[in-house]
């Protein structure tokens, strides 16, 4: 049976799985809604898109082709100001007054049925004469039209007067409002679910409570942890450099068995801390505040002083459990028994977690949903806004699906971001069934190819529903490019996280060009804080804060860098040079990023300026990073040093057209 209408209506995005899913949109960001709509012969169409609110209150679009007109495709840019789930559908009808138009246009210049076409807007005006006779009225093109009747007109109406109103936008205006719609075809009603701008547009910074402050006796031989309220200082820095968002690893009490020591050995010694990621001993579990930490009070202490600096707080969610964590004697049934008994333990060949029991979700799934439930309700009473939800996908999708829509249900500011570096296929699962953003391959992506590949894909190909975070670094991530040490390597992979993404993030060292592996071609981190203290002079040289505070700074200035859909991949002729612009209203930004740390590179940057909105064949753009102003064409060269490898570029004229309309 077809699923078309009197009016052909297809491919419309977004649209997850056929509905199945709510695409994904921000509160004031601005996205396309694009469909496929055709009819048979050579009338004109007219599409619409119609929102319903969370209220039940509608919002209407109008549609507009957008070339090859040959393809049928229509598409309307539009933004939503409310949170919650909305629904759209796409309508389109025949436009009769752009069929008159046309016809109009073509027929009247030869004398063809002339006649003719005035009758047919004799007819068209007395219908919308019903729907509003004194805007018609006021429409100066009509006055010769309705200032006198047509059965009372001795002559026909003038070629030049039926010319005038069909080129008239005015009337174009009034006719396409009151004119009723004809064979009016409506889509399939689909889900959109509209979160606040920081699931999409934030800064994260990555630390270890613990080595905050954190200071080793030599006369005792051991390490004092830091505490909460040692990382009050530090808030107030991460503020400063421009951070939106503090992240936390587990804050929870550490077992005791198979604890890990240095560099993921299993010979701990008596006061070395463990991983934070082996949950849960004899004093508590994922709802307890490690000991050494301050317990909760400091822990609300540091969340309150968080919100006063205006950062949030997002804790990591590990579903898993040292083998001293309470649920090992009130639920044994969440975990695996191997055949020999034994707790399985979790794996990641060759890496082996001894300390870290998984959990089995197919045993007593509702009780363990339930219970999570009740960690993630705990923690949002004390003020934890955002999860970063550790190695989801080694959970089931079903699971996910059902616990993050009972919490959003609640809680439609908690943000969930996924720590999965996975297979495609599965990081989209997460994403359909309610996780925010999460992370990505960005890590490996080095050469211009590559990055723009990768850039089109997040920014065109998944954006409705794959919220990316580009993080420079993890804990377990030691990246290659950046092994060298040298400072250049770490600038350039800071200025590309933070523009190709609205959102982004850096682990606690990056900025002190941390880099040293635990062994040549590894990516772990030599000493990994996982497994040890680190506490860090922040101050120390040489650092990159500077950059990284004027480059979170132009982030929160500039809304083209908070966005994903208005971005174009623009083309080098150096494979060394990487360029990029994106948009958002009239604030519009080019990227230029030199991947070579160890040269200099020379290129051709070539900009397509009517997208940009210029009209003319130049364009002054002011340099954020160097307070430069260069004059860009369509073609422009480009001389990028290690000293400076990059720019970030914004169109200067269309800020000031804004600035003095």
């Amino acid at each position: 049976m077809s699923r078309f209408g009197r009016i052909g209506i297809s491919a419309i995005t977004p649209v997850i799985e056929d509905g199945a899913y709510s695409a994904k949109a921000c509160v004031r960001e601005e996205f396309p809604i694009t469909a496929t709509i055709f009819r048979e012969g050579h009338d004109a169409l007219g599409a619409q898109v119609v929102f319903t609110s969370p209220n039940a209150t509608t919002l209407t679009y109008s549609m507009f082709q957008i070339e090859p007109a040959g393809l049928d495709l229509w598409q309307v840019w539009v933004r939503l100001e409310d949170l919650g789930d909305w629904q759209f559908r796409v309508e389109a009808y025949s436009d009769r007054w752009a069929t008159w138009c046309h016809n109009a246009q073509i027929k009247l210049p030869i004398g063809q049925d002339v006649e003719l076409v005035a009758l047919e807007l004799e007819e068209l005006l007395a219908e919308a004469a019903t729907v509003d006779p004194e805007a018609l009225g006021d429409i100066g093109v009509f006055a010769p039209l309705v200032q006198v009747p047509a059965q009372a007109r001795t002559q026909p109406t003038p070629t030049h007067v039926l010319l005038a109103v069909s080129s008239s936008t005015q009337a174009a205006d009034f006719m396409r409002a009151c004119l009723p719609k004809q064979l009016l075809t409506s889509s399939d009603s689909y889900p959109m679910r509209v979160h606040r701008k920081l699931a999409q547009a934030a800064a994260w910074y990555e630390f270890f409570p613990r080595s905050v402050g954190a200071k080793y006796s030599a006369r005792w031989k051991r390490w004092k942890s830091g505490t909460f309220d040692d990382c009050l200082p530090l808030l107030e820095r991460i503020a400063q450099l421009g951070f939106d968002v503090a992240y936390l690893p587990p804050i929870h009490p550490i077992g005791h068995t198979m604890k890990k020591g240095p560099n993921n050995t299993l010979d701990a010694g008596p006061f070395d801390p463990g991983s934070p990621w082996a949950i849960g001993d004899e004093t508590g579990g994922h709802m307890a505040v490690h000991a050494a930490l301050g317990g909760i009070k400091a822990f609300d202490r540091f969340v309150t002083r968080a919100h006063d600096l205006g950062l949030e707080v997002a804790l990591d969610f590990a579903l898993q459990a040292s083998p001293d964590h309470p649920w090992l004697t009130t639920n044994p049934e969440w975990f695996t028994t191997r055949s020999d008994g034994t707790i399985a333990y979790a794996e990641n060949p060759p890496k082996k977690y001894q300390d870290i029991y998984p959990i089995n979700f197919d045993n007593d799934r509702a009780g363990i949903t339930d219970e999570c439930e009740r960690i993630l309700e705990f923690w949002i009473s004390h003020g934890v806004t955002i999860f970063r939800v550790d190695n989801p996908h080694t959970k089931p999708i079903d699971f996910w699906a059902d616990l993050l829509e009972r919490i959003h249900s609640r809680h439609p500011e908690v943000i969930f971001l996924a720590e999965a570096f996975t297979r495609p296929a599965m990081m989209q699962a997460l994403a359909k069934v309610g996780f925010h953003e999460s992370y990505t391959y960005f890590t490996w992506r080095n050469t211009r190819d590559e990055l723009a590949e990768y850039l089109n894909e997040v920014a065109h190909d998944t954006a409705f529903q794959m919220r990316p975070n580009f993080f420079t670094n993890t804990p377990d991530i030691n990246p290659e490019f950046t092994q060298n040490g040298e400072a250049v390597a770490f600038a350039i992979r800071i200025v590309l996280a933070a523009t190709m993404s609205p959102a982004w993030g850096m682990y606690s060292g990056f900025e002190l060009l941390e880099h040293a592996p635990l062994r040549a071609g590894g990516e772990e981190y030599l000493d990994s804080e996982k497994y040890q203290y680190r506490p860090r002079d922040f101050d120390a040289t040489p650092n990159l804060n500077e950059l990284v505070a004027l480059v979170n700074r132009i982030r929160h200035a500039h809304p083209a860098l908070q966005q994903l859909h208005r971005t174009l991949v623009l083309e080098t002729t150096n494979d060394h040079v990487f360029a990029f612009a994106k948009g958002d209203g009239d604030d519009q930004i080019i990227v230029v990023v030199n991947l070579d740390p160890h040269a200099t590179s020379e290129s051709d940057v070539g900009v397509d300026l009517g997208w940009l909105g210029v009209h003319s064949d130049t364009v002054q753009v002011h340099d954020e990073l160097t307070g430069q102003t260069f004059t860009w064409g369509a073609r422009n060269f480009v001389r990028l040093t290690p000293a400076q490898p990059a720019h970030i570029l914004s169109v200067t004229h269309l800020r000031d057209a804004r600035t003095s309309s």
